[in-house]
């Protein structure tokens, strides 16, 4: 279960050396850091003997397309517990949920209030009358088995970089990089949402204090984008063939360019980036961009 191969790919010689560490070439569909999450999560489940996963995201979720995809590919019935009840009447027209449920997947749709109480506990026993006994997965996947996962992200081979770079959503793939980091490496993370308490859930997981969150770059919050950003992942697809997804890797890659461009980044420095994948948000992304009549995201 879950073997995967990754590499490096250098796109920038210049002062400045910049590698992406290619994380959404580990499996077509269950690509990036939702790959490195789910992998212990699974062994864990199985060892459990536990039938059945549920686990929480939107209507875009990389993390709820994987959860789904990898429940059908290991023998997990597959529970999503989805944020908006708005959204039932459109999930044959989402193409994130339309695969989720394509792959098996019972989705639940709940309003925005509740979906807030989706740690408390009387939430989940209430999900546990109406689904039976399952193995729960947090949203975006973080607890301390996927921060496992994602401590496998730096191998030995990348210890010679000055800086490591990852967009952030929930704060489990950036803690992972950081607990096997070495102490003169820079970790920088690229938000991808407004959330002011980002810096505490990081410090629940991280073991080390080389590291920080660059916060201007989320482009107004999580699912939001700009024109700007647009052209910038178009460009980057065709100058370097590497695509970039909207809500987290475009964001991050953005960022470094334009730090680069602003001095940001001593002479000499060496710095990974890392492509956690989630192209699968293209499509929905492009969906939104159609009816706005905008520019749309070359796949």
């Amino acid at each position: 279960m879950f073997n995967n191969i990754t590499h490096n790919q250098n796109i920038l010689n210049s002062s400045i050396k910049l590698v992406i560490k290619r994380e959404d070439l580990i499996h077509p569909l269950i690509s990036g850091n939702k790959y490195r999450k789910l992998k212990y999560n699974f062994i864990k489940a199985k060892e459990n003997n536990s039938k059945v996963l549920l686990t929480f995201g939107g209507a875009f979720s990389n993390h709820i397309a994987a959860v789904a995809f990898a429940g059908k590919e290991y023998g997990f019935k597959t529970i999503g517990v989805i944020r908006g009840e708005e959204l039932e009447l459109k999930k044959d027209l989402n193409p994130t949920l339309r695969f989720a449920k394509n792959c098996g997947m019972d989705l639940k749709f709940v309003t925005r209030e509740d979906y807030r109480n989706k740690t408390n506990s009387n939430f989940i026993d209430d999900l546990k009358s109406e689904f039976g006994n399952f193995y729960l997965i947090p949203e975006g996947g973080t607890n301390n088995l996927a921060v496992k996962g994602c401590e496998e992200i730096l191998q030995p081979k990348d210890m010679g970089f000055d800086y490591v770079c990852c967009s952030v959503g929930t704060g489990g793939t950036i803690s992972g990089i950081i607990n096997t980091s070495q102490r003169h490496q820079n970790i920088l993370g690229f938000p991808a949402l407004k959330n002011v308490s980002l810096q505490q859930d990081i410090r629940k997981f991280a073991n080390q204090e080389n590291w920080e969150l660059i916060t201007d770059y989320h482009f107004g919050g999580y699912g939001k984008i700009k024109p700007e950003l647009i052209t910038f992942i178009n460009r980057f697809k065709k100058t370097y063939g590497i695509p970039l997804d909207p809500i987290y890797t475009g964001k991050m890659m953005f960022g470094i360019f334009d730090l680069i461009e602003k001095g940001f980044f001593p002479k000499g420095s060496k710095i990974l980036a890392i492509h956690t994948g989630g192209l699968q948000g293209i499509h929905g992304m492009n969906e939104k961009l159609s009816r706005k009549k905008t520019p749309l995201i070359e796949l």
